[in-house]
């Protein structure tokens, strides 16, 4: 196998776009993890946009996805990129990349501000061609310097969750000033060099004016379809669209960034953000607590059929989501202890009382994807479990666990008898009603959060640990102290969601790696350091099929649910949404994204015809 391996180059009998420059060079119009690019050199637009989208309006919602440095419910700085401060939402609008996705492809990039690659015969050197054409937006040309500066101190000085992906590359150079050449070291990740074309590129020039590494609310100079507009810190973020974008017509960008305006709204509370949802400050929501979907769209807006609701499909597994145990905590460094926890909540009588019935319980790191474990190993999976079997409880070697389904009754006596006899086998003792840690200190544990909205599901499970004798709380702290605490690992229970596609890679790293493991930031909340599981991610990074990834993942995802990191939650194949009825959409959907900010665009005949006004 070559150092390397597993990029696929276009197939299907396509050639490539020109011819290469070096001997061994092949030269693309995209990059592939996997398998065939599905879109041929040449392609005019992506297949589920309207090309011929209409561009004006605006539209303005909550933040419901964070990355880096950001949080849910304030901001301090326009820089996202560092670990300093809670950075805005939507940053990312304004920064163009090398190259850019298809959500109709799990793991294929094509060119946006590179036009194309030329990737060496050992693909580990790749030097992509650039536009000429592209800008910043005081109307400066964007070269290779800009792309070698931005690889160079996002690697040094980027955010954790930055740094560790870019770990492969060895150097970025501007070779020309249409011609940025990256190398990798010889063992590199399959998706190194999609990791790479993904990354922001930022003008050298405006850096060499200011610290990169520092907070800031002065906006950035960017070279993306929109600019920072208006803002209140903390309260909210708006977007201009940049009228003259340089690639507002490549095929890539076609029938996207339609609205004239893309305005992020921040709330400290969910309910309070409801209200404001009600009342048109904000226009499009996507519902996060069922009993809201259930109970809450009765309001006059909904029944005039101002506000619609909608399910938006998405095929993209559904990731996972739980309450996560730190284990740098002594507390939970024994895995029967950690089973114990597990077995306290109660998700059918959770689900039918306080989440309507709509949810599925989420068993696996891998939810409702070819990854996910089941039952035993697999031939393949043993041939890759079995080199570690010294390492390995035997459970991992027989049927995968698999949360228990309890009575329902909220108070399973046999599960909880269950996890008093795990507490005692692992050296706790009761003393009074309180249970005491094999050290003789009080069992305590504190759930952190920074907004209440998952309290209903927290109470009765914290109501059944203190049967158990563990004094349990729910504390919620402001957004700001929520990211100090995370980012230090100072807490002992954190609920977390995060999924990774179909295509896992670098991103196992991030959550599962020993390295991440102690970085300041990382996404390792658990903290997780299994010598196994490095081993098998490593060889997860560089597998040349498909098939042999979901094998090992599903190796993974059998030594994971062995480990009891964590208390699985829920999980539900849609998207359950409301806006008013002011957009209009492209009658095909993206599998693997709603397409919302990128391929809805504002409709002012219907916002007449509502009387909406707007902000």
């Amino acid at each position: 196998m070559l150092a390397g391996a597993g990029l696929s180059l276009p197939g299907k009998g396509w050639a490539a776009a020109s011819p290469a420059s070096a001997a061994g060079e092949t030269e693309v119009h995209g990059l592939s993890v996997f398998g065939d690019l599905a879109l041929p050199p040449g392609f005019t637009h992506l297949p589920y946009v309207n090309p011929t989208a209409p561009k004006g309006g605006t539209i303005a919602l909550q933040v419901s996805g964070i990355s880096g440095n950001q949080n849910f419910s304030t901001f301090n700085t326009l820089n996202v990129f560092i670990l300093k401060g809670d950075g805005a939402a939507g940053m990312g609008l304004i920064f163009d990349t090398l190259m850019s996705g298809n959500s109709d492809e799990p793991d294929s990039l094509y060119g946006l501000v590179a036009h194309t690659v030329r990737v060496s015969a050992d693909r580990n050197t790749y030097r992509f061609l650039l536009r000429k054409e592209a800008r910043f937006h005081d109307g400066s040309p964007l070269t290779a310097r800009d792309v070698a500066y931005s690889l160079n101190i996002l690697k040094t000085k980027g955010h954790p969750s930055i740094r560790q992906p870019l770990r492969d590359m060895d150097a970025a150079e501007a070779e020309a000033p249409d011609v940025v050449m990256v190398r990798l070291n010889p063992h590199h990740s399959r998706e190194a060099a999609l990791m790479i074309a993904g990354q922001p590129i930022f003008s050298a020039d405006y850096y060499a004016k200011h610290a990169f590494d520092e907070t800031t609310l002065e906006p950035p100079l960017g070279s993306g379809p929109y600019k920072v507009g208006t803002f209140d810190q903390g309260h909210y973020i708006s977007f201009t669209r940049v009228a003259d974008y340089w690639g507002r017509d490549l095929p890539i960008n076609r029938g996207q960034a339609n609205f004239d305006t893309v305005r992020y709204e921040y709330f400290g509370d969910r309910k309070v953000a409801f209200e404001a949802f009600k009342a048109g400050i904000f226009t499009f929501r996507e519902e996060f607590t069922s009993a809201v979907w259930a109970t809450g769209y009765d309001f006059p807006a909904v029944k005039e059929g101002r506000v619609k609701r909608d399910t938006l499909p998405d095929e993209s597994p559904m990731g996972t989501q739980g309450w996560f145990l730190n284990l740098r905590r002594d507390k939970f460094k024994d895995v029967r202890i950690r089973e114990a926890l597990g077995l306290a909540f109660d998700f059918e009588w959770t689900n039918k009382n306080i989440m309507y019935g709509v949810y599925s319980r989420t068993v696996s790191y891998f939810q409702n994807s070819p990854m996910e474990a089941s039952g035993t190993p697999a031939p393949e999976e043993l041939a890759l479990l079995e080199p570690f079997r010294s390492k390995l409880p035997p459970s991992v070697f027989g049927a995968v666990y698999v949360p228990p389904v309890s009575d329902g009754s909220g108070q399973d006596r046999k599960l909880l008898r269950q996890a008093s006899d795990l507490l005692t086998a692992a050296g706790c003792k009761r003393q009074g009603t309180s249970l005491m840690l094999p050290d003789g200190r009080p069992f305590d544990i504190e759930f952190l959060d920074f907004e209440g909205s998952l309290a209903p599901h927290t109470a009765p499970f914290i109501n059944n640990l203190k049967l158990l004798g563990i004094e349990a709380r729910y504390r919620i702290v402001d957004a700001a102290q929520y990211k100090r605490r995370t980012d230090d690992f100072d807490y002992d229970i954190v609920t977390s969601r995060f999924g990774f596609g179909l295509t896992p890679g670098e991103g196992m790293r991030a959550y599962f790696g020993s390295e991440a493991a102690a970085m300041q930031g990382s996404r390792n909340v658990s903290g997780i350091a299994d010598p196994v599981v490095d081993a098998l991610i490593e060889k997860a990074l560089v597998v040349e099929t498909r098939e042999q990834l979901t094998f090992i993942c599903r190796a993974i995802d059998r030594v994971l649910r062995a480990g009891h990191y964590w208390v699985p939650m829920w999980n539900k194949p849609n998207h359950l949404v409301a806006y008013w009825d002011i957009f209009e959409r492209p009658a095909q959907h993206a599998k693997y994204d709603t397409g919302v900010l990128s391929t809805w665009w504002y409709d002012p005949e219907k916002a007449k015809r509502i009387n909406f006004a707007g902000r």
